[in-house]
């Protein structure tokens, strides 16, 4: 082993770690987490997370590549679909994966539904009890009793991701389990998501933060330009896309409200992000039966479902 592949703790580690749920079990959430960085979206709504979005922490020797999953559930769409069979087939291509259940739910249909599935994934997996903050104490040994007699698990953590309580204590445990190897990232990158990826998840949280009891599902962001500029500054034009003229009406807003709210709040954290002034320029438009339009799942990193 040449000295790039050693650091101070021994021989260099680096795995994938699939993090896999139901919808708002708090996966988007402990990735932020363990990384410490802003990788992925969090909103209350379910299904925020569509494709599978990489963070990148450090711990010791080891570098952990989170693979933040969509949601688990039954799907009723296609998008539906493609989300739920790429959840399962980056739990199937880790080198670890951890379950999250959200312990204020304890073991309810979609936790069930994914007990009862998780014994075909032949990889070494940890159960993670999240919210713990705010779950029923006496309820947590017998939630992670349950939890385990359904499956095999190596071991149980009880964390909070929103405080992080019990964080660091998982980190090391996944930094000690991962594979001996050469890391895949350079040292400080804290995700694989293009920055033109990131911006539009970014604008598609506060749309949803905005506007979530009111929005449908079924709305999307697209990068469609990326200037830099001589000052150092960038300039970013993206396009909201909705089904129907009816969302077009909800995202603008009256005397068009929302959507400059919209864009504000983005606009502050991609600045935040990029550590440089943002120029950020939104359009709406509608887009009829995106949803069922394989080029749109390609762009998002899906596969499209022919069924």
């Amino acid at each position: 082993m040449d000295e790039l592949e050693k650091t101070e703790q021994g021989p260099r580690r680096c795995g994938f770690i699939a993090l896999i749920g139901a919808p708002n079990a708090g996966k988007s959430t402990l990735t932020n987490a363990l990384t410490g960085s802003k990788v992925a979206i969090v909103t209350p709504k379910v299904q925020t997370t569509r494709a599978l979005v990489r963070g990148i922490a450090l711990a010791g020797n080891a570098q952990l590549i989170l693979v933040d999953t969509p949601g688990i559930f039954t799907p009723k769409r296609r998008l539906d679909r493609a989300m739920v069979t790429t959840a399962w087939s980056g739990a199937h291509d880790a080198d670890l994966v951890a379950v999250l259940i959200d312990a204020t739910a304890g073991i309810d249909s979609e936790a069930d539904a994914i007990l009862n599935k998780i014994g075909d994934i032949n990889k070494p997996k940890v159960l993670v009890l999240n919210k713990v903050d705010i779950a029923d104490k006496p309820r947590l040994l017998k939630l992670a009793e349950s939890a385990n007699a359904r499956a095999k698990f190596s071991t149980t953590f009880m964390i909070s991701a929103m405080t992080g309580d019990g964080v660091d204590d998982l980190r090391d445990w996944l930094a000690a389990h991962v594979p001996e190897g050469p890391w895949h990232y350079p040292e400080d990158e804290v995700s694989d998501a293009p920055q033109r990826q990131l911006a539009s998840e970014i604008t598609r949280e506060k749309l949803y933060l905005k506007l979530h009891q009111e929005l449908p599902y079924q709305s999307t962001v697209e990068t469609e330009v990326w200037t830099e500029r001589k000052d150092g500054s960038v300039r970013i034009e993206q396009t909201i896309y909705v089904e129907r003229d009816s969302q077009k009406k909800i995202v603008l807003g009256k005397d068009g409200r929302s959507i400059r709210a919209i864009g504000s709040a983005s606009r502050r954290e991609l600045s935040e992000i990029l550590e440089r002034p943002v120029h950020l320029f939104l359009f709406v438009k509608v887009r009829e039966h995106w949803g069922d339009d394989p080029e749109r799942y390609r762009a998002m990193g899906l596969e499209y479902p022919k069924e």
